[in-house]
């Protein structure tokens, strides 16, 4: 009877734990089981009296904070570094959503149901359908990179037809475009030209006209957003120089309030001292944003005790005197970037983006203005590249022969263009669910995902596109349908915060702190200067936290051992989506326990140990790629295709969350506590394994066909029809190949077996009629296939260089 008592107790303590029922009602439940469970076995007393004095404890606060609480409010106050204003603000910014859900440890799939991805309103599909269109047809990538620039046609396009204006509202002549719509329609813009995309992203993501509509005086927005809008006006944003890159919190540039004269008056103003590079659209832009370190040492604003007010933003225009645009930089693909330098630029303080008000605030303002280009300009650049690659190399693949056969039918091919097809699928998953999430605000965490993410599956794709076409995509010239998103890589890597940055730092250090249930809270208390009213909050709050680690605890051992079998999914949940999510539940709880052991063991010195962090941020993005890739596929009807893409992609994302975790315990500095919480998540094997090589064949042939997936990519991008474009002259070609059906393939092997006489193809195909290998009525659509198909395989050669 103990033992069965036994039992009992535990499925009770396991029950309580797992629903994390209240302090309270936990108590009672245990200690009245327990004593309940006295009268099956008498040794149960062992229990009962040990789990009643924890219970009283526990449940009485004044006793709690003495020997629990209080002991370690002080151990963690001193073990906790300080924060920096910087740091306090950076966390601070912006929103959370999803991502918060899968660091809890217990996803709200119910939540989750109500997510419905973003959908284009017949304006935004409008001007997809028709501007979008037609600027495409406007611009030549091939002949951008001779001319280093945008054609004349193309630059007045761009701005009378409203593309800098695509997030600036109605009111003021702008768009006012959802950020799922701004991501469609650069992405399809990038899709022929990177150059074109990368100039209209800018005045749409990090700039003036962002922070305008969000900080500005009525004044400012009134003087400036119409101007933006219709495009006589042209933005940048200096934030980087020379001393401060990802660090932009170190910027040197100074502006002190002093007076000074402005339009014949002496006002209180700020003279400014600055040197900014890389800064887009900075060679042709008429107004400038302009981030600095804002001092006033004469309390000219009005607060005497205050001289130092931190970053603050402005905004100016290009030609103020003082102001000096540099010569271009050369960033490798060729849109307009260069430096920007001012000596002793005096500007009136109403110029600070908000006004005076906003002095200090510029900080805060720009890590919450980040979102545009993390989470919409850099990953449509990004799923751009992964469709374009899917498409042309899926196509080439199957048009170019080697050794008798398709070189895409080539196992080691197949490696990389299953990888490509993959990540193309991936990329769009994750573009929608992306842009959802900044429906609902700016969720900081979520972008930098996105920002790392999407960009190192586009390095993958496109190297991968690099390697099979091989000596077709190194030769530059109008033929090439690869380059030109290759030279760009390094651009989407390095902006926007480096990718080495984003993910060592960012991804796990802002989600620890703004999607933890409670940390972030613990954390402002330590930080308070009145400890006995903290101490009441931080009471409270760790408490909680204790009971949110055993709960996820427990809910990761019992996922260990079941593989999760019996975990909550969303309703709507098929047969293919089921195992998914109960696989994301585990990991789930493994991600919020390893983060938890983290931030317990390691406090403060965890900011310092960035490899852990990253691997950490790595985790909890792959399961939120992995929840984007389920939603997309749901959205669908059911396929073949579709499921083979989806389980390639979903295997991936678990077992790079999978590998990561591990690589997190394996170095973990403690290593008896990382051996006993590996054991925890992984107790008998690893249960995520990489794409076999049945999947690998699989997909690596499903790329070269007209699958429902390459027509779903296809639909996203400008796939030109001109069999004298770069790009088109892949498309149509393949397409003859799929109208000739097995005609080719039959004809390739007769002719590979030597079973053909002729040495002339007019010949060979002669004789292929005669002995029925095909009809006569092929003679014709062969010859032409084949003469379209040489062409594609030649590369371009010039005169002179």
């Amino acid at each position: 009877m103990f033992l069965l008592s036994l039992v009992l107790f535990i499925a009770l303590l396991t029950a309580v734990l797992y629903y994390q029922v209240g302090l309270v009602v936990g108590s009672v439940a245990l200690v009245a089981g327990l004593f309940a469970l006295t009268f099956l076995s008498p040794w149960m007393w062992l229990f009962l009296l040990p789990v009643a004095a924890g219970a009283v404890l526990l449940n009485l606060p004044p006793l709690r904070r003495q020997l629990i609480t209080g002991p370690a409010y002080d151990f963690l106050q001193k073990a906790m570094p300080p924060m920096s204003v910087t740091e306090r603000e950076a966390m601070e910014a912006g929103t959370t959503w999803w991502e918060k859900d899968l660091f809890s440890g217990q996803p709200d799939w119910k939540k989750f149901v109500d997510i419905e991805l973003p959908q284009l309103s017949e304006k935004e599909q409008s001007f997809l359908d028709n501007e979008v269109e037609q600027l495409c047809g406007l611009i030549d990538e091939w002949q951008i990179f001779k001319d280093q620039d945008l054609t004349p046609e193309a630059w007045e396009f761009l701005k009378k037809q409203g593309f800098f204006g695509l997030i600036i509202p109605e009111e003021y002549g702008g768009r006012d475009f959802s950020p799922y719509a701004q991501s469609r329609i650069m992405s399809k813009i990038a899709s022929r030209s990177v150059t074109a995309a990368v100039t209209a992203m800018v005045p749409n993501s990090l700039g003036p006209g962002e922070l305008l509509m969000k900080y500005g005086t009525q004044e400012q927005k009134d003087r400036w957003l119409p101007g933006l809008a219709d495009g006589t006006e042209i933005p940048c944003f200096g934030l980087t120089g020379p001393e401060a890159g990802s660090d932009a919190g170190s910027i040197p540039d100074i502006g002190v309030v002093c007076k000074g004269e402005h339009e014949g008056q002496e006002v209180v103003g700020i003279r400014l001292n600055f040197s900014k590079r890389w800064i887009t659209l900075a060679p042709v832009a008429t107004v400038v944003g302009l981030a600095f370190k804002l001092r006033d040492p004469d309390g000219l604003m009005g607060d005497a005790d205050k001289s130092d007010y931190g970053i603050t933003c402005a905004l100016l225009p290009a030609d103020h005197p003082g102001v000096e645009i540099g010569k271009r930089h050369n960033p490798g693909s060729p849109f307009m970037n260069g430096p920007i330098k001012g000596k002793d630029v005096f500007i009136p303080l109403d110029w600070i983006i908000g006004g005076a008000p906003m002095a200090g605030k510029g900080w805060r303002m720009l890590i919450e203005c980040l979102g545009a280009g993390r989470g919409v300009s850099l990953p449509a650049l990004s799923t751009a590249s992964g469709e374009m690659s899917y498409l042309t190399v899926g196509a080439y693949s199957r048009i170019r022969r080697q050794f008798n056969m398709e070189v895409g039918k080539f196992e080691g091919v197949q490696e990389a263009t299953a990888e490509i097809a993959a990540n193309g699928y991936a990329l769009e998953a994750f573009r929608q669910l992306v842009t959802r999430g900044l429906d609902t605000g700016a969720p900081s965490v979520m972008t930098a995902m996105a920002k790392y993410h999407a960009t190192e599956m586009m390095r993958t794709s496109v190297n991968h596109a690099m390697d099979v076409v091989s000596g077709r995509a190194i030769q530059m010239g109008p033929r090439n349908f690869t380059v030109f998103a290759y030279r760009a890589l390094p651009v989407a890597i390095t902006v926007e915060g480096a990718n080495i940055l984003t993910r060592s730092l960012m991804i796990f250090g802002q989600g620890a702190m703004r999607c933890h249930p409670y940390l972030f809270d613990e954390v402002q208390t330590l930080q308070a200067t009145d400890k006995d009213a903290a101490l009441d909050t931080f009471d409270s709050l760790f408490m909680k936290h204790l009971g949110h680690v055993f709960s996820n605890l427990t809910r990761l051992k019992l996922y260990s051992f079941t593989g999760a079998r019996f975990s909550a999914v969303p309703v709507n949940a098929d047969d293919f989506s089921r195992r998914w999510y109960q696989r994301i539940n585990h990991m789930s709880a493994a991600f919020a326990v390893a983060a938890d052991v983290a931030l317990g063991v390691l406090g403060g010195d965890l900011k310092r140990r960035e490899l852990l962090s990253a691997r950490l941020g790595d985790v909890h993005s792959q399961l939120f790629i992995a929840c984007s890739i389920l939603k997309y596929h749901g959205a669908h009807p059911r396929s073949k295709e579709e499921d083979l893409h989806a389980e390639f992609a979903l295997k991936t994302a678990l077992y790079k969350a999978q590998m990561a975790l591990l690589a997190f315990y394996r170095n973990f500095p403690s290593r008896a506590i990382a051996w006993a919480f590996k054991a925890a998540t992984f107790p008998l094997f690893r249960p995520y394994k990489a794409p076999s090589d049945d999947d690998i064949r699989a997909l690596g042939n499903l790329i070269m066909d007209n699958n429902v997936v390459r027509e779903q990519l296809a639909g996203y991008v400008y796939l030109s029809s001109d069999p004298t474009d770069a790009v088109g002259r892949v498309e149509t070609t393949y397409r003859l190949l799929l109208e000739l059906g097995d005609v080719w393939s039959a004809f390739s092997r007769a002719q590979a077996k030597g079973e053909l006489s002729g040495e002339t193809l007019e010949e060979r195909l002669e004789d292929a009629v005669a002995k029925g290998v095909i009809q006569q009525a092929d003679v014709e659509p062969l010859r032409v296939y084949d003469e379209r198909r040489y062409d594609c395989l030649l590369t371009d050669n010039f005169d002179k260089l």
